[in-house]
């Protein structure tokens, strides 16, 4: 999703209290009892031969495409390793 500079600046000077945060469920202490700390999996660079109309596809997605076509791959890893056991 791509903001404009002048809107960004818009939503950057509403003050705080012009804020509607009431859908929000506050974070009680049960959220905190069950929460767990989620460390990302450390990334590596590779070289990778996709087809041209693969890649446009992803990059006509958008910033992070990179980061949708890992996680195409985590997907299809995930599934294969759930049908596996």
């Amino acid at each position: 999703m791509t903001i404009s500079p002048k809107r960004f600046e818009e939503l950057e000077n509403i003050p705080e209290s012009a804020i509607d945060t009431s859908d929000i469920p506050e974070l009680d202490a049960i959220f905190w009892e069950k929460a767990q700390l989620v460390t990302p999996l450390t990334k590596q660079a590779i070289s990778l031969r996709v087809d041209s109309d693969v890649l446009e596809w992803f990059k006509n997605q958008g910033k992070g495409y990179q980061s949708l076509m890992n996680a195409v791959l985590r997907s299809y890893v995930a599934h294969h390793v759930k049908s596996s056991q």
